[in-house]
C-alpha cells in the first residue's frame, strides 16, 4: 500500500530553533480514528563520510553527545543546509573534522535516521585518494580524532562500541563494498 492512509486535520508549531522545527498534528490515523502525531523537521541534511587511505585505514571522531549524555565514537559527519549540494557539504565536514581532503568520492547510501518521528535524510560517502591537512573544528566542538584500520572500526561496530545509526549503516555498507 503506497498511498498515504493518514489524513492531517490541523498542524501547529510547537517549537523552532535554527536547526529543528517540532510540530503537532491532529490526524485521522489509518484505522480511521482521531489522533495526534508529533514530527521533527531538520533544517539540515545529515552526511557521513568514511575516509579510506591506501592501507585501508579510516578515521573516527569521538565527542560527547549532549542529547545522549554520553561519549560517542562516530564516522566524520555533520549537517549541510537544505538546498546546498550534499557532496560539497560532506567535503567541508571531512576537512573540518579530520583535516582530510579526498579526490575520489562514492555515495554509499541514503538513510532516513528515525522515520517514525522525523523527516531527516542522510547520505554517507566513501572518500578515497586522501590528502592530509589541518582540522578546522567549530568553536562548539571538542573532538577527538582517531586513525584506525577499517577492520578495527568494523569490529568496534560489531561489539556495540559505535552506536550512531548513520555511522553503523555506513560502516556496514563500506565493509560489504571493501570485501570484509
Amino acid at each position: 500500500m503506497e498511498q498515504n492512509p493518514w489524513k492531517t486535520k490541523t498542524s501547529k508549531l510547537i517549537y523552532e530553533n535554527p536547526w529543528i522545527k517540532v510540530e503537532e498534528h491532529e490526524v485521522i490515523n489509518p484505522a480511521g480514528n482521531d489522533g495526534i502525531y508529533g514530527t521533527v523537521h531538520f533544517k539540515n541534511r545529515a552526511m557521513g563520510i568514511i575516509p579510506i587511505d591506501s592501507e585501508e585505514n579510516t578515521w573516527l571522531i569521538g565527542q560527547y553527545r549532549y542529547s545522549l549524555n554520553e561519549y560517542s565514537w562516530e564516522i566524520p559527519m555533520g549537517g549541510g543546509l537544505i538546498g546546498l549540494d550534499f557532496l560539497e557539504s560532506a567535503k567541508r565536514e571531512l576537512k573540518e573534522e579530520t583535516g582530510l581532503t579526498a579526490n575520489k568520492w562514492t555515495e554509499l547510501l541514503k538513510i532516513h535516521t528515525s522515520n517514525s518521528v522525523t523527516d531527516e535524510v542522510g547520505i554517507v560517502y566513501l572518500a578515497e585518494e586522501l590528502t592530509f591537512g589541518e582540522t578546522e573544528f567549530e568553536d562548539t566542538e571538542i573532538l577527538q580524532v582517531k586513525k584506525l584500520p577499517f577492520k578495527d572500526v568494523l569490529d568496534m561496530a560489531m561489539r556495540g562500541e559505535i552506536t550512531d545509526g548513520i555511522s553503523l549503516a555506513g560502516i556496514f555498507k563500506a565493509a560489504r563494498i571493501l570485501g570484509y
